[in-house]
């Protein structure tokens, strides 16, 4: 048996290929939308993919199966209680996937959605008789997609748009826990579709595989409790939902173009004024570009969301799916901006920015030109120098982006709670006549939210350089908690 997994940081998904290494049978399993790289492997160690699974219909990312079923004939399976636009397979309890010497039982697991499946699999051995397959003691492995993660289990709560109430899914998922998942022996690999920094669990492992022994001894969510105790736990706390998720769920089960079909149909490369022109037209400007960067000069009215940090999940979270964008890039990543955007279905890139920013230059030389003689840029402050603004005589506004569990952690005295992923929605409520200093943890998202105050209108935005761990090492006073509002 071959059994390999892709995990995707940037989205914090694991995807599998499973494979008889005799037959050449192969499944892949909850794929990315880009599947160059299981075609590559399954080239490399001899298998054809036959098959292609998704667990659930994913709310994070777009899934790879049309990719597959169309590059090379992957039959689709998908949960019995599915329903999709596109030809499928339905699985659940009894049925099974063979793929020459291994064995895969689709277990129905709802939960985390009404139509999740975990795939139980087992290697199997030649019998005595002639063409029959008798398996090992016990399952090899069991593919969990967002049912069982590592020290979490899926949240029941990302259906609430679609009609599921969030308890009623919340018993599903204590079922298909203790009923099924449950009672697989400890030696049992779990293999789940997500890792840490996913929005599809809480408190998910940074590690990606344990055992059903370990999960049944660490996991918080199967310590022993009622089944009341454990809905108001998964019920509870969880954290904000981006609203691209709702987006990605329904096209997940709709057929749609294939990620080579958006990305030759879109990227083309623009001049300053057709750049300028889209923007009129109500094009999205997203630079991709380090946050340093873009606080040295970046084009009036852009948003930085820089490749380096959880660009796709930022993307989804702060870009309307329905606007087309237009990308500022460095030379040579405008192609990993627009794939990675069209990893979460969004598709409409007009195109980018030929040249970079670079080409801007001569806007600067002639003081003139598509965006006038404004080239923007941030101040990013020293820990220091911040401290020192907020205790003179008109000091800004401090403005705490990260999310509320940081904040009750650790603070800086004074500062104002304004989430980056709610902060669109109150910036009616922020003062524009005060100086503001926008920080996260490190930088990434006060760069984010600074570009999103001034493409608002805000004029003095300014950004703690390095973030409030900057400021700690600095010496410089916390609180243990934060006020919000």
């Amino acid at each position: 048996m071959i059994l390999r997994q892709f995990y995707l940081n940037c989205l914090a998904h694991a995807s599998y290929i499973i494979g008889d290494e005799a037959s050449g049978a192969a499944a892949v399993i909850d794929p990315q939308r880009d599947v160059d790289h299981y075609l590559a492997f399954a080239a490399d160690h001899h298998l054809r993919i036959t098959h292609v699974v998704l667990t659930h219909f994913h709310a994070d990312f777009i899934a790879g199966h049309l990719e597959l079923r169309d590059r090379v004939g992957a039959a689709i399976c998908l949960g019995r209680p599915a329903r999709a636009e596109y030809p499928f397979t339905a699985v659940g309890d009894g049925s099974v996937i063979s793929l020459g010497s291994v064995r895969i039982e689709v277990l129905e697991t709802p939960g985390h959605t009404v139509e999740s499946i975990s795939l139980v699999v087992y290697d199997c051995e030649p019998d005595a008789n002639p063409g029959s397959r008798i398996p090992n003691p016990g399952p090899v492995a069991v593919l969990t997609g967002d049912t069982l993660f590592v020290g979490d289990v899926g949240r029941p709560d990302l259906r609430a748009s679609l009609g599921w109430q969030a308890r009623d899914l919340g018993a599903m998922l204590y079922d298909s826990l203790h009923g099924k998942l449950m009672k697989l022996p400890d030696a049992t690999r779990v293999y789940p579709a997500h890792g840490a920094g996913s929005l599809c669990g809480k408190a998910i492992s940074k590690e990606t595989t344990s055992t059903i022994g370990e999960q049944r001894l660490f996991n918080y969510a199967l310590q022993p409790m009622s089944k009341e105790a454990f809905i108001d736990l998964v019920t509870t706390d969880q954290p904000d939902a981006p609203a691209y998720f709702t987006y990605d769920a329904v096209l997940n089960s709709r057929e749609r173009l294939t990620l080579d079909e958006a990305l030759s149909r879109e990227l083309r490369p623009l001049t300053i004024e057709d750049v300028q022109e889209a923007v009129h037209r109500g094009a999205q400007l997203l630079d991709t570009r380090d946050p340093t960067e873009f606080a040295v000069a970046h084009l009036p009215g852009s948003v930085n969301i820089g490749l380096g940090g959880q660009y796709a999940t930022w993307a989804g979270t702060i870009l309307d799916q329905s606007r087309p964008i237009v990308i500022v890039a460095n030379p040579g990543a405008e192609n990993e901006s627009a794939l990675r955007l069209g990893r979460i279905g969004f598709d409409q890139v007009e195109g980018f920015l030929e040249g970079g920013l670079a080409v801007v230059d001569r806007i600067l030389e002639a003081r003139r030109g598509p965006f006038g003689s404004a080239i923007v840029s941030t101040d990013r402050l020293s820990p220091q120098t911040a401290a020192e603004r907020m205790a003179g005589a008109n000091p800004p506004l401090v403005i705490d982006v990260r999310a509320a569990r940081e904040r009750a952690d650790t603070s800086i005295d004074g500062s104002t709670h304004r989430p980056l992923n709610t902060l669109q929605l109150g910036l009616t409520e922020v003062p524009r006549d005060r100086p503001i200093v926008v920080f996260c943890a490190g930088g990434y998202r006060s760069s984010i939210a600074a570009s999103l105050l001034q493409r608002d209108g805000f004029t003095n935005v300014s950004e703690l350089a390095g973030g409030i761990a900057a400021w700690e090492a600095a010496g410089l006073p916390l609180s243990g908690s934060g006020q919000s509002t």
